[in-house]
């Protein structure tokens, strides 16, 4: 069993987790929640991109992604345009995308992946 790594933790969480050659990111939100579904998606995963290199990871190395949003009716469309550019050609993650009610109304989405640790194709 190898060592379990915490990034940026507190005394609630950690923002991520490395353990076993893979790196758990929790979910990822916008700073800025004035922006739209594209800006605030953006903005997640800028983060989800800064802890993937702490991690000496890449979105190419992406195995799972689960996505919420306030409202997916409205807002898949211009997420999945931002997450389409973003991910890795040919390396997309497994995911899910769900609706979900945050505890604030100006968040409009939230981010979580797990990805492999080392190597590189992006």
């Amino acid at each position: 069993m190898g060592d379990i790594e915490r990034i940026e933790t507190d005394p609630r969480r950690s923002r991520a987790v490395i353990y076993n050659g893979t790196v758990f990111i929790g979910g990822q939100t916008c700073d800025d929640r004035t922006q739209d579904i594209k800006g605030q998606t953006r903005q997640a995963l800028a983060k989800i991109e800064r802890f993937l290199v702490s991690a000496q990871s890449d979105k190419s190395r992406l195995i799972s992604a689960q996505i919420w949003m306030a409202d997916i009716e409205r807002d898949v469309a211009g997420m999945n345009e931002v997450w389409d550019s973003w991910t890795a050609p040919g390396s997309a993650p497994t995911r899910a995308t769900a609706q979900v009610k945050f505890a604030s109304r100006d968040l409009l989405v939230e981010i979580m992946v797990t990805a492999a640790v080392g190597g590189s194709a992006a």
